[in-house]
């Protein structure tokens, strides 16, 4: 098992300064990895652009895996492609891609994007598609019903290899992403439940659901669960975690945002809260 931090892109101490700061906190603390919301509407709050915070985090660390829940479907394939590789590259290879369709309506119908979540689940695929082609750095090109790419090839590929891992992203027990999942490097299952009793049967459908999926089940394969844990009881926040584990987990994010108090974001935001649970490191055994 290894662990995160996971945190939202806006909000009163999230400019890339401030969030570089607690990446490096978080390195301090024994913490293996940093992730981002990716919003650009929707909230109250400032909102800043996650890939450019996550350059950031990549210069004030040096062994943090980093990475943001990016719905491919509102961004450019080949712009993500050169921003990936080009972060992989500065970070010396620490970049994981999580990837969705997004949820609301805020980013999507009001600014004009695709409001329809199928047609944005296959934008998602033929994006995956043409994001891994030209990461390849070989001759490239695509024919899809949402994007077109003539022959050409990209440089700098990223420094991992065969690629940067793709973790996918989305809301059980709906059936389509899970597939998705199945597909690449890794899932991040959503559910509409937070307490442990009541995601764990479900953590177990998707999970039966997604090996039924895989093409071959011994390649590697990362399951990240979001949650929150009591760092100053650290025997209650080892169990938490050492229940997914046993279950599968091989990622356990830690959510910093006002929810792990019972708080919603319109509330102050308790900063100091949050650097001491970053602080009190991850729920190792």
């Amino acid at each position: 098992m290894r662990y995160a931090i996971y945190t939202p892109n806006f909000g009163p101490y999230t400019s890339p300064a401030d969030l570089a700061e607690m990446a490096h906190e978080a390195e301090a603390a024994g913490w293996d990895g940093f992730f981002l919301w990716d919003h650009v509407a929707g909230w109250s709050h400032a909102i800043f652009d996650p890939w450019v915070t996550l350059t950031a985090v990549a210069l004030a660390t040096t062994r943090l895996r980093f990475g943001c829940i990016t719905p491919i479907p509102r961004r450019r394939p080949w712009k993500l492609a050169r921003e990936t590789a080009s972060l992989d590259q500065l970070s010396n290879g620490r970049l994981t891609l999580i990837v969705g369709t997004g949820i609301g309506t805020a980013e999507w119908d009001d600014l004009g994007e695709e409001s329809n979540p199928r047609k944005r689940g296959a934008m998602l695929d033929e994006g995956l598609e043409v994001l891994t082609g030209l990461w390849s750095g070989k001759p490239f090109s695509y024919e899809g019903k949402h994007y077109h790419v003539k022959e050409t090839c990209f440089s700098p590929t990223p420094v991992q290899s065969p690629r940067a891992p793709i973790w996918v992203g989305g809301f059980w027990p709906h059936k389509a992403p899970f597939r998705r999942m199945a597909r690449w490097d890794g899932m991040f299952p959503l559910f509409e439940e937070w307490e442990l009793e009541k995601v764990l049967p479900l953590l177990r459908e998707a999970l039966a659901y997604v090996r039924e999926q895989r093409a071959d089940p011994t390649t590697p394969f990362d399951v990240a669960i979001t949650g929150v844990t009591p760092g100053d009881e650290p025997a209650i926040a080892t169990e938490i975690v050492n229940t997914y584990a046993a279950e599968g987990a091989t990622w356990w994010l830690e959510g910093i945002a006002p929810y792990r108090l019972g708080l919603g974001y319109q509330d102050e935001w308790p900063l100091e809260a949050f650097h001491e649970r970053i602080r009190q490191g991850p729920p190792k055994g």
